[in-house]
């Protein structure tokens, strides 16, 4: 990716704040100019996509739910392990990084994959449960995210896994053997973020640890690209379902 690509994306991350109506608005809004770059700019910033694929099981013939899946790359990075699934559903409010997921999907041929727009606290599904239910940095983006949490919980089938990561904060004082951080750093990702649209709320892990059996946990730092190797807190989540079920009442 060129460097004149790179001015692009921060310059309209940080020049243009989102605004909207409703969340989908705002998305759109925020992600349209920016869509066809959006990849190769993230590589380098979402650092916790590759140690989740690598903690969450995925079993073959799984069916899997990515949540807020954006254009799709998550499961380029997956490899042969997305052949294998017997499904696999991207799910997402933003029309323009949908666009960029259903021409990976057409360019790469990957026939078990379907993209649809939809909200993921409100989405409702007519087939059996999920075997898997990803979120893929996109807690942060969601305003309910509780909800989107508990629409999980009901949409996978008992024993299935939830995989997670995604930027945040520790609360001030976390439970034993979290990791705790830094005063300065609690005030500034969060600002730093939220100017971007992103919400990080200190209560997004301990609230997957509530709702799910803990599987695999890791809490890392990743560098920040142009920020003169500052580096923001991430997460990788593994959890496995307690148990209940989904109550649909329309089909997709």
């Amino acid at each position: 990716m060129g460097w004149l690509q790179d001015l692009h994306v921060m310059a309209h991350s940080t020049l243009h704040r989102q605004r909207g109506g409703t969340h989908a608005e705002r998305l759109q809004g925020y992600y349209g100019p920016q869509a066809a770059y959006y990849d190769a700019f993230r590589q380098r910033l979402l650092h916790g996509r590759l140690p989740l694929l690598r903690a969450l099981p995925l079993p073959a013939g799984a069916r899997v739910l990515d949540v807020g899946g954006g254009t799709g790359f998550l499961w380029e990075l997956a490899g042969t392990r997305r052949a294998e699934l017997d499904s696999l559903v991207v799910l997402d409010l933003c029309p323009a990084l949908l666009e960029q997921a259903r021409a990976r999907v057409s360019r790469l041929g990957w026939s078990n994959v379907r993209v649809i727009e939809g909200d993921a606290t409100l989405q409702n599904w007519h087939d059996k449960p999920f075997d898997v239910v990803v979120f893929s940095y996109c807690l942060t983006m969601i305003p309910d995210w509780f909800r989107a949490i508990d629409r999980a919980v009901e949409l996978l089938r008992p024993g299935g896994l939830v995989g997670t990561t995604d930027f945040y904060v520790s609360r001030k004082w976390p439970d034993s053997g979290m990791r705790r951080h830094s005063a300065w750093r609690r005030f500034f990702w969060p600002c730093w973020f939220g100017w971007h649209g992103l919400s990080l709320n200190p209560d997004h892990l301990p609230y997957l640890q509530s709702r799910f059996d803990t599987v695999h946990l890791e809490e890392s730092l990743g560098r920040v690209p142009y920020m003169g190797g500052q580096r923001a807190p991430y997460y990788v989540f593994v959890g496995r379902s307690l148990g209940r079920q989904v109550n649909a009442s329309s089909p997709v």
